[in-house]
């Protein structure tokens, strides 16, 4: 193993020590012997399967067949989750086959943030986490169900099902994706349309034009964002079955690994012959590995904050110092955009996620000796599935790339180190996604833009204010004040600044995500505004400096100034009530901040920590 990654590790386990413990002694408490509806009187077990057919109610009744709850996240609306429209049928009759029954335990919302950009709604995205979360806890709490299929791809919808699939650690659960669409127009194009339309150059009808070419059908989104990025950390920790992460929708092969991945967590189930429960399955190696497979393909920095809540539901307690630490050994290996011009498919048929971690298992950098989904070790991870005359089998995956300016080797990485990067300073932590962002860009001085509104920017960028150096300050966009909205509707006309020759930077408490892309974003800035954070006290005016080089963000203002000045109150009128917001107040106060991973973690903690001595968050 790599020494740092080791130590990192090392680290993580001992910070957890109690926590986790307490964790795993009580999903040892939940388990049953035998079938876990054997608990249930039979006024119970009869409402459970009373909607099954007659074979399935014998199976039921019979306490002798593992019972398989399906979790899914399907909607026409989201494109990436539209394909889960027949997944239960496919998963229930691939479950008989091998002797067992599936029901779905319950659906869970899934909002897609690609349309509610800019939108009131885009302030429930970060909130629908904790609710995928609950109503995941909500459908497997009838105790009907020994094994979880979970259906979700994108954004929040993962990291909640996980996370509420961690409360039910007993049972072994499998991620089950759907795959991306196929490639529409190239990624250059959409964003050169994007950005012509924020200079007026474009009307909206050619920018809708060119957006439908990018988002044309069913799958997920093919730019390397959260979603994606949620795939390929899910296959790294050995939630998926190996190389399902990016098979299209339509493909023969995807319908196989579907149907694989139901007769698989069967197996896994306490009734099968390979019990591997998801909250052993989710350890302290297993984070690891997803971060550094994050911080080498330059992901979603999403993943910074969901990450931590994940392992915070497993008892497992990780900050951005290991990030931080990790992205210092490992490099980048893969260049999609916005990192690069590549999309998912690309990178996909470059030799995708066998030859990525067969070049991190061989460099040190992740940890072989992990359970997974697919059996123990994560050298299985480096075959890649194949349908062939006989039926699904898996082969050895290449071990060359086939396109080094998308996917790289670790002797010849793109850059050294990791595609994100923290910053810290007197205006506290955040994170940078700078593996989009060119080297001469990643250090900006210069003066303060203020606002606490993203549409306020669109003024300023139409009457010339801002053709100038300039840091832009978006404040009151955290967790407790709005619920961290994701900010894209800054990133063209940024981007426009940047390409006259302005050196210009983002520094907020919001959040910009998986899209991320070549201006040089401080984001998740914590402590936020409305928490005391020193960026709601920023005027106008003042310089700040952001260096991602060093790992720096620094307001260059006087203490005694700063002394006497008094925080400006963060404007919360705007977004208490619309679009639902109004039902989700008392969730939105009760967030923690980004480095913790944005949860009401009160109750987890009181659960999970009862040792008052564990090491804080940094």
């Amino acid at each position: 193993m790599n020494p740092t990654v080791q130590a990192v590790t090392d680290r993580i386990i001992a910070r957890s020590k109690h926590s986790r413990a307490a964790y795993l002694a009580a999903i040892h408490r939940a388990k049953a012997d035998g079938v876990s509806r054997a608990s249930l009187a039979c006024g119970n077990l009869a409402h459970g399967f009373a909607a099954c057919q007659s074979d399935d109610k014998q199976a039921l009744q019979q306490l002798n067949k593992a019972n398989i709850g399906i979790v899914t996240a399907y909607n026409d609306m989201l494109s990436a989750h539209q394909p889960f429209e027949s997944y239960p049928q496919i998963l229930r009759q691939a479950c008989h086959e091998v002797g067992s029954v599936a029901q779905v335990a319950s659906g869970v919302p899934a909002m897609c943030d690609g349309v509610t950009q800019g939108q009131p709604g885009m302030e429930l995205s970060l909130l629908s986490r904790e609710v995928i979360a609950m109503a995941t806890a909500v459908g497997l709490s009838h105790n009907m169900f020994d094994g979880a299929l979970l259906l979700g791809i994108c954004d929040k919808i993962v990291p909640g099902l996980l996370i509420g699939a961690l409360s039910f650690g007993h049972l072994p659960a499998l991620f089950v994706p759907a795959g991306p669409m196929r490639s529409g127009i190239p990624n250059k194009e959409k964003a050169r349309i994007r950005q012509k339309f924020a200079q007026g150059l474009v009307d909206r009808e050619a920018l809708l034009e060119a957006e439908s070419k990018s988002y044309h059908s069913a799958g997920t989104c093919t730019f390397y964002g959260t979603a994606n990025s949620n795939q390929l950390v899910l296959e790294v920790m050995g939630l998926q079955l190996p190389g399902s992460s990016f098979v299209n929708p339509d493909e023969p092969l995807r319908l196989a690994l579907t149907q694989a991945a139901a007769k698989q967590v069967c197996r896994l189930t306490a009734l099968g012959t390979q019990y591997t429960p998801v909250g052993e399955l989710v350890c302290e190696q297993a984070i690891v590995n997803g971060m550094v497979a994050l911080l080498a393909t330059g992901g979603s920095t999403n993943l910074t904050i969901h990450m931590v809540a994940v392992a915070r539901a497993a008892g497992i307690i990780i900050n951005w110092d290991d990030f931080a630490e990790l992205s210092d050994v490992v490099p980048l290996l893969a260049k999609v955009y916005p990192n690069g011009q590549a999309d998912v498919n690309h990178f996909h048929a470059a030799g995708g996620m066998a030859f990525l971690i067969r070049q991190l298992l061989d460099a040190g950098l992740l940890h072989e000796q992990v359970n997974t989904v697919a059996g123990f070790g994560l050298k299985r991870y480096t075959q890649e599935p194949k349908l062939l005359p006989q039926g699904l089998t898996w082969v050895d995956g290449p071990h060359t790339s086939l396109d080094l300016e998308v996917l790289a080797t670790v002797a010849q990485p793109f850059q050294q180190t990791g595609g994100l990067r923290l910053l810290s300073g007197n205006l506290g932590r955040a994170v940078m996604k700078i593996s989009a962002v060119g080297e001469a860009h990643r250090v900006v001085e210069a003066e303060a833009v203020v606002i606490d509104d993203q549409l306020k920017l669109n003024d300023l960028f139409s009457s010339g204010q801002l053709d100038r150096d300039c840091v832009v300050v978006v404040k009151g966009q955290g967790p407790k004040a709005n619920g961290m909205p994701e900010l894209h509707k800054l990133t063209p006309l940024l981007g426009t600044l940047q390409d006259k020759g302005y050196h210009v930077a983002l520094v907020t408490d919001g959040r910009m995500s998986g899209a991320s892309g070549k201006v040089p974003a401080a984001i998740h800035l914590t402590p936020e505004a409305l928490d005391g954070g020193l960026i709601a006290k920023v005027q106008n005016g003042d310089r700040i400096r952001v260096d991602a080089l060093k790992g720096e963000i620094t307001l260059l203002v006087d203490d005694a100034e700063l002394a006497s000045r008094t925080a400006e109150p963060v404007n919360l009128a705007s977004n208490r009530y619309g679009m639902g917001r109004e039902l989700f107040s008392v969730l939105r106060a009760s967030l923690g901040s980004a480095e913790t991973g944005a949860r009401c973690t009160s109750a987890i903690d009181e659960c999970i920590s009862p040792d008052p001595s564990m090491e804080p968050m940094a």
